[in-house]
């Protein structure tokens, strides 16, 4: 059982920065980031494979958002650049074995979400 928990989420004007912080349990895993807007699915955002180091991305927040992981403190942090309020969303955390990183459903672990509320 993996445990995953998520910190850093804010309210924050559009273009602004924050820092979202994902602790867990069990160090071999791939770490991904999702998010649920208001109304919508849940959404791939990003993830780190531990294997190789590769990260993956969104095409909706290449090259404003970044994953990073800190290996000797069990956490994968996801710096979000650039703010809009189409960001606006309850971010998680979670955690996978699977070769395909964007699927929600190869996920079995996940944290409980932090929320990010992004005004214009």
């Amino acid at each position: 059982q993996v445990q995953l928990t998520e910190s850093g989420g804010d309210v924050v004007q559009a273009g602004a920065s924050l820092r979202l912080t994902c602790d867990f349990s069990e160090q071999s895993y791939t770490v991904g980031w999702f998010r649920q807007a208001p109304g919508k699915e849940r959404e791939f955002v990003a993830a780190h494979r531990f294997s190789t180091g590769a990260t993956y991305y969104a095409d909706s927040v290449k090259g404003r958002f970044t994953i990073s992981r800190d290996t000797a403190k069990n956490s994968v942090y996801l710096q979000l650049n650039s703010l809009q309020p189409e960001d606006t969303a309850i971010y998680y955390c979670a955690a996978t074995r699977a070769f395909i990183v964007s699927r929600e459903s190869n996920y079995a672990y996940w944290g409980q979400g932090t929320q990010v509320t992004v005004s214009s």
